[in-house]
């Protein structure tokens, strides 16, 4: 099977998942517009062609560069695991013949609008919204809907460029730092714990499912450098305060009419136990979420989606085994990374419930913590038992310190 995939070296996980749809047997051909030289070297070598493009911003020159490489050969699939390009793999499958989703039915997935229409005629419950194009727009919508709001991109992916806004000067701060983004939803704030809900999916079936959870919520830890943000994978799926979220994934991706990959979906959970739709995607969560969903289950789920993806099948065995959260470090001080303290002692301590850390060597330069969840590296930690899990996570936030000067 040849499957082409538009931008096989970023974000950081897409080189495995390269790596899984070439050891699942198809030929990759990668769509992408760093030069081939600067494709990661795990990419590099299960691909088995690259076509290199200006730039994967213009979707019309991709498209011609695209179909004209693929004159005369058979390209099976077109997929792309990363958010912007999820409307440009539709229009390529529709250019090249191959079936799939199209772009009709791509764009509820980019389209905030589209996305809570479609959700809310099939008897979902969503926030109040309304979409606004200009700061008045902003203004007369947040009117409406009333205090708390939040404020994001129509075409956002995450937690990027949003914001919440309690009052009027806070609205006014919000809309200052948004003058780059054509169109935003306005939308009601919904006061309750935020989780995920995640698949892989074949010709509508789901066939794996995640939850997880997010401490603190990301608006929060996005406003505050200080905070080491977490996002945990759910051991026990089948608790009672998790069965709305079930029912509620379920209703949505058959409202979407979602057909086969990956979905990440966010909603909430109020006090009272009502449930709410947030927004879904057609692709993994990022800030290598699929690496906690692996290690849950102690499998790898970056071949698992291929299977689905080349096969049509999913054989992994998916015994949930453990909870599991990767803990987001951001450095002290500003300019490139001194000194790491704290590792050894955690280590020392929480011996095998440690299981992946990767942070900025000494000399890197800081990361833009604003910009990337990632921030300057991270540690994954796992256990048995939900409570442990969160108190090594916490641990990890509060004893690990990296600096920078």
């Amino acid at each position: 099977m040849n499957v082409m995939m538009i931008a096989p070296g970023y974000p950081d996980e897409m080189p495995l998942f390269v790596r899984g749809l070439a050891l699942e047997g198809a030929a990759v051909i990668g769509v992408g517009d760093q030069p081939e030289g600067d494709v990661p070297p795990l990419a590099k070598q299960h691909l088995a062609a690259y076509v290199r493009v200006p730039s994967l911003q213009d979707e019309d020159g991709v498209v011609k560069a695209a179909t004209q490489w693929a004159k005369g050969k058979k390209i099976d699939r077109v997929i792309c695991l990363w958010e912007p390009g999820v409307l440009l793999a539709a229009r390529l499958r529709e250019e090249l013949g191959t079936g799939g989703m199209t772009v009709e039915e791509c764009l509820p997935f980019r389209s905030k609008d589209l996305m809570k229409e479609k959700v809310a005629a099939a008897g979902i419950r969503i926030p109040k919204y309304k979409s606004a194009k200009s700061a008045a727009g902003v203004r007369a919508a947040a009117k409406k809907i009333g205090f708390p709001i939040i404020i994001k991109p129509i075409a956002g992916a995450g937690s990027m460029d949003t914001y919440r806004a309690d009052n009027a000067a806070e609205l006014k701060t919000a809309i200052s730092k948004m003058g780059h983004i054509d169109e935003v939803n306005v939308e009601e704030f919904i006061d309750g714990e935020e989780y995920t809900y995640d698949t892989i999916c074949i010709d509508g079936k789901i066939v794996y499912t995640n939850i997880g959870y997010y401490r603190p919520r990301p608006l929060a830890g996005r406003s505050q450098e200080w905070i080491s943000p977490q996002t945990l994978c759910l051991r026990d799926l089948d608790l009672p305060h998790l069965a709305g979220g079930h029912q509620m994934g379920h209703a949505v991706l058959k409202a979407l009419q979602f057909k086969t990959g990956f979905t990440h979906m966010e909603w909430y959970r109020k006090s009272n136990g009502e449930v709410v739709f947030g927004e879904i995607a057609a692709r993994p969560a990022g800030a290598r979420t699929v690496d906690l969903m692996n290690f849950v289950s102690d499998i790898d789920l970056f071949r698992g989606y291929a299977e689905a993806e080349v096969h049509g099948r999913f054989t992994a065995n998916v015994e949930r085994k453990y909870n599991t959260a990767n803990v987001f470090k951001r450095a002290e001080g500003t300019g490139r990374i001194q000194r790491i303290e704290g590792l050894d002692r955690l280590r020392a301590r929480y011996g095998p419930h440690i299981v992946h850390v990767d942070l900025l060597p000494i000399g890197a330069a800081r990361r833009n913590w604003v910009q990337t969840l990632l921030s300057d590296g991270y540690v994954c930690v796992r256990h048995p038992d939900l409570q442990t899990t969160m108190d090594i996570a916490d641990a990890v936030g509060t004893d690990l310190h990296l600096y920078a000067g």
